[in-house]
């Protein structure tokens, strides 16, 4: 099996194209296995690669950092893996090899690949817009019928008393989405959670994919407004079929009219409008996505490894802390009150209040 591993840009327009080809036969198709994803990360960092295998029939970008190997972009990506002809098996040994690592560890693998090397298998929430909008809302009614009344009232209130409540779907506008940057940061640090947004590569990535407007990938920047205000937002990366709510967020200001439920219905309803089936919630617990999801797919955590020092090295320093943050998030008295330290932290810090998921 011939491997060759290049920079995204280094891709050829052939490869580009067998690359799209396959994303049209995977079982779940992802924007983040999508090479318009790598090729957003590659420009903006010089660790970012992907193996080309057998000529097109699998590609997998990664990160390299010495002899240990990460997903690409992978503080930002909830889908990892390859893109791959169905049926197709890589060795994980010879993989490693051609990309020359001793270590590749993943956190959200499609469960189909690698299956020997799982650790642990994690649900993400879904939204499955199969049906049409007015299918998944009537869903949504008999489920959480308080949460969907509400949301309306709230909607029908912020009219009312703001302004006539709208949204964007694929806005172009630049301002709005530094906007939105800021209030996830701030909301990051009043969380007592890393901001990913103080990395300049997240903006740089989040701005390039911003521009991204194509049949088969768009960078999405779905505004809410009331009247002529920005109330919410949110900024993701979609497919033909698939959507990542990637980062929601709201101005604090409007936290009554609970804007962000009322941006997550708006934004269900305009991406079923224009094809998408799937909307994929992220991995990790929150409340409210429990309430709108549908259902859940499984993404593993886990690592390929070839025999050496470097591997067991990682393993030694990763390994313990893997299993504590496992198990703190699987246990809602220890999650509660790691959240409860994060935020007393962050006050403690004075960090000022701002916006939620």
């Amino acid at each position: 099996m011939r491997i060759d591993v290049v920079r995204p840009a280094e891709l050829s327009a052939a490869q580009l194209a067998d690359w799209r080809a396959l994303e049209r036969l995977d079982r779940r198709p992802n924007p983040f296995l999508a090479p318009e994803y790598a090729q957003a990360v590659g420009a903006v960092r010089d660790d970012a690669h992907v193996a080309v295998v057998d000529g097109g029939r699998a590609f997998f970008p990664f990160e390299r950092r010495g002899a240990v190997g990460l997903p690409i972009g992978s503080v930002l990506s909830d889908l990892q893996g390859m893109a791959a002809e169905p049926g197709l098996e890589v060795a994980p040994r010879e993989l490693l090899r051609a990309c020359d690592l001793k270590v590749w560890a993943f956190d959200h693998l499609d469960p189909a690949q690698f299956v020997h090397h799982h650790k642990a298998l994690h649900p993400s929430p879904v939204i499955d817009l199969t049906g049409g909008y007015d299918v998944y809302a009537k869903g949504l009614a008999e489920r959480s019928n308080k949460i969907y009344k509400s949301t309306l009232k709230k909607e029908r209130r912020l009219a009312r008393e703001v302004g006539e409540v709208r949204f964007e779907l694929d806005s172009p506008d630049r301002a709005a989405l530094r906007t939105l940057q800021r209030w996830k940061s701030a909301q990051y640090r009043r969380t007592g959670r890393p901001d990913r947004f103080a990395e300049p590569w997240v903006v740089a990535v989040t701005e390039r994919l911003h521009d991204v407007r194509t049949p088969v990938f768009t960078g999405t920047l779905g505004l809410l407004y009331a009247g002529d205000t920005l109330v919410a937002g949110n900024f993701g990366v979609r497919t033909e079929t698939t959507i990542i709510a990637w980062f929601p967020v709201y101005d604090p200001a409007f936290a009554f009219y609970s804007p962000g439920l009322i941006h997550r219905l708006r934004l269900c309803r305009a991406v079923a409008e224009a094809g998408v089936t799937l909307m994929d919630l992220g991995r990790g617990e929150k409340g409210y996505k429990d309430s709108l999801k549908t259902g859940d797919l499984m993404v593993a955590e886990g690592r390929l490894a070839r025999p050496s020092v470097a591997a067991a090295r990682h393993w030694l320093v990763h390994e313990p802390r893997r299993r504590a943050v496992n198990l703190v998030l699987s246990t809602p008295v220890l999650y509660g009150a790691a959240d409860r330290a994060a935020r007393w932290v962050a006050a403690r810090r004075g960090t000022t209040p701002a916006s939620a998921d």
